[in-house]
């Protein structure tokens, strides 16, 4: 394949704002890209080390940042595209690639004259003269060698390379496991077992069998939003424990069994953090974060629990009682039983039902006032451009337009489900924000990607507030992505430490219980009604409920997080160990055959491994920040431009508990979480 061929192998230049050419990209032409990119890549490492220059922070630091330049341009499409836009081609050569990937970044990180280059410089850096950002990025590639294995010797260099080059193996596997076993599962209905499900619901599963070629009948998946749905609203509990077992029971054993992987992968963790000196892997991520040791993880946890188990024993004796008398027997309640009973409650105490609500929230108006939303408050708009290629249909791409005029990003929306995209939500990147060398700001391309209902014949695409609030999740990632304004693009957006780079997604998520916000845009997809006062009051009412059952939820995932990331041996029985690892916060008894590490991409396959404590770490942020909002006023022109100043422009560049710092004027507290969750009354 000749270089002009192949669309990667130059800058795009031909489509809007040097887009990514979907349009011209094929499947041949990752492979050979990626191959180039590595040799390209390894031969400015060379000339880097070659320089008979003394090594200065341009010539090697700088240097060294834009050396993958070639590389990240076929990364940042693949990478993105392997869980949006997969198949068995896409998955294969992921396999294929990544140990060479893996030794590609050992070979540098083991480089050992560009090591003494990198020490070099580091060594003399208080005579450089560097800026913050300068002396950041210094700072950071001299920690990255030293956790890379630059300071081993002989053998263990080998060790290291052979063990990444392993892991990165075993997290692929992982998250192909579990994409593949997910599209295995179908559970075909008859209209007899319907009782309870909304229309909607039943309207999407009609419509996935047919599309089988089994009209008539029912089809369900595991997909996130059928499952949720299917639990919340289902009258048959047969059913409903039968799709919790299977959920739960997922990649625990058949051809894509991920027990001996995800033992394979803590095990592997766990030699890297001991060869590299430190106790157990736990200890060695902690390091680089805002929370420093595994201790200060536990703390906070332990902290959140003993705050949050009396309200979760009050409100399961409230449901328990409730289900009793719905039902005209005792109910013990089981797993399968919270969703069911708890949005019943939910409904009978606030007249709420999300179901009902999904008529005012279809997508194109939640579109607008998402991003209505960014305009309020950073005075940004949104202008979708025909003309930029896209991966899928399904994809829209916008221009991102600040208040000056000034061109600031694209963004792309990806939101229904497909056999190709992974289950959940996200944001990612086909193009970071940087300053190249000549002076040119490169501008980001975000997108964000997640499974929401699909149109059907009769309906637009109806989301739940639930699902709005996912949407300004991942649009807060995205606002992260798009402010960036940095030199270097290893630290730019949301290139920050682990447990800081929630803050801005769920900091978004706040405005879902603001009347004003919901007033703006939440209206009737057929009749143009506004949303009724009385059921945006609901809302508001009613998002303190189950509060304490959702903590100790994301309490758990992070404490067995924690356990598989301080192991010091080999786990024998991992459902045991879970169990033991999640004791202190369990909210019922647990199900045998349900391992929550067999689907736990987020640690196992991508990059949460001991961090999933920071979404928690990240809610007390949000909600401390909010809090600063609130006394202001929650559209705030000042405070929202301190906010974008201090948080989502600086990206990596400062110590996160300064940026905080800078913004909130102090550190942040528990308090204003404790209150918004209803745990505690304000001062």
């Amino acid at each position: 394949m000749s270089q002009t061929q192949n669309p990667f192998f130059s800058e795009f230049t031909s489509t809007p704002h040097g887009t990514a050419p979907f349009d011209r990209i094929s499947f041949a032409d990752y492979e050979p890209a990626i191959e180039r990119g590595m040799r390209l890549g390894l031969e400015a490492v060379d000339a880097i080390v070659a320089n008979p220059e003394s090594p200065t922070f341009e010539n090697t630091i700088v240097a060294l940042e834009h050396a993958d330049r070639d590389l990240n341009r076929v990364l940042m499409v693949f990478d993105p595209l392997l869980s949006a836009m997969s198949d068995d081609a896409m998955m294969e050569l992921s396999m294929k690639i990544t140990p060479r990937l893996s030794d590609y970044s050992t070979s540098i990180s083991l480089n050992r004259g560009l090591w003494e280059r990198v020490k070099a410089v580091y060594d003399n850096r208080e005579s450089l003269g560097l800026d913050t950002e300068d002396s950041m990025l210094l700072r950071r590639t001299y920690e990255s060698f030293v956790r890379s294995g630059a300071l081993l010797e002989g053998d263990d260099r080998e060790t290291y390379s052979w063990l990444s080059s392993r892991l990165s193996e075993l997290t692929t596997l992982f998250g192909q496991n579990v994409l593949k076993e997910l599209n295995t599962y179908e559970v075909w209905l008859s209209a007899d077992d319907l009782a309870g499900l909304p229309e909607s619901s039943v309207e999407a599963a009609a419509l996935a069998a047919k599309e089988k070629g089994r009209e008539g009948e029912y089809l369900f998946t595991l997909a996130q939003p059928v499952y949720l749905a299917f639990m919340k609203y289902s009258d048959r509990r047969d059913l409903r424990e039968k799709m919790y077992r299977l959920y739960t029971g997922r990649n625990v054993s058949g051809e894509f069994n991920n027990i001996p992987v995800m033992k394979e992968i803590a095990e592997t963790r766990m030699h890297i953090a001991r060869l590299l000196g430190h106790e157990t892997f736990a200890h060695y991520r902690l390091e680089k974060s805002m929370a420093g040791t595994p201790e200060k993880v536990y703390s906070l946890l332990h902290s959140l629990r003993d705050a949050y188990r009396p309200a979760l024993d009050v409100e399961l004796k409230e449901l328990a009682a409730y289900a009793s008398q719905t039902e005209g027997r005792e109910i013990e309640l089981r797993p399968w039983d919270y969703s069911y009973y708890a949005n019943k409650l939910k409904n009978a105490r606030y007249a709420y039902d999300e179901e009902q609500l999904r008529p005012y929230f279809e997508l194109n108006s939640v579109i607008d006032g998402v991003f209505g939303l960014a305009t309020r408050l950073y005075g940004i708009t949104f202008r979708e451009n025909q003309e930029i290629p896209v991966y899928h249909p399904d994809v829209k791409a916008f221009e991102v337009i600040d208040r000056d005029g000034s061109f600031l990003g694209v963004i792309y929306t990806d939101f229904f489900p497909r056999e190709s995209k992974r289950p959940g939500a996200w944001m990612t990147e086909f193009r970071s924000e940087e300053i190249t060398p000549e002076g040119e700001n490169i501008r980001p391309h975000v997108t964000i990607v997640m499974n929401f209902t699909k149109p059907t014949a009769t309906k637009p695409s109806l989301l739940t507030p639930y699902e709005v609030g996912t949407f300004l999740h991942e649009f807060g990632h995205a606002l992260h992505g798009l402010f960036a304004a940095t030199k270097y693009a290893s630290l730019s957006g949301t290139n920050v430490l682990r447990d800081f780079v929630e803050l801005p997604s769920q900091f978004n998520e706040n405005y879902l219980t603001e009347k004003e916000f919901l007033d703006g845009f939440a209206r009737h997809y057929q009749t143009g009604e506004p949303i009724p006062a009385e059921q945006v009051d609901r809302i508001i009412a009613s998002s303190r409920f189950g509060a304490a059952y959702a903590c100790m939820r994301q309490l758990n995932f992070g404490l067995i997080d924690m356990a598989w990331h301080s192991i010091t041996s080999p786990v024998e029985n991992p459902e045991a160990f879970e169990c033991e690892a999640g004791e202190s916060v369990a909210i019922f008894d647990p199900i045998p055959g349900s391992v929550v590490g067999t689907t736990f991409s987020h640690i196992f396959a991508g990059g949460y491994a001991a961090g999933y404590y920071s979404y928690k770490w990240a809610e007390v942020l949000d909600a401390d920040a909010f809090a600063k909002f609130r006394e202001n006023g929650i559209f705030d022109r000042a405070t929202a431009d301190s906010f974008r100043t201090n948080i989502l422009m600086r990206g990596g560049t400062e110590d996160p508990a300064e940026l905080y710092r800078r913004f909130r004027g102090r550190d942040a507290s528990i308090d204003a979480l404790l209150v918004r969750d209803g745990i505690s009354k304000p001062n």
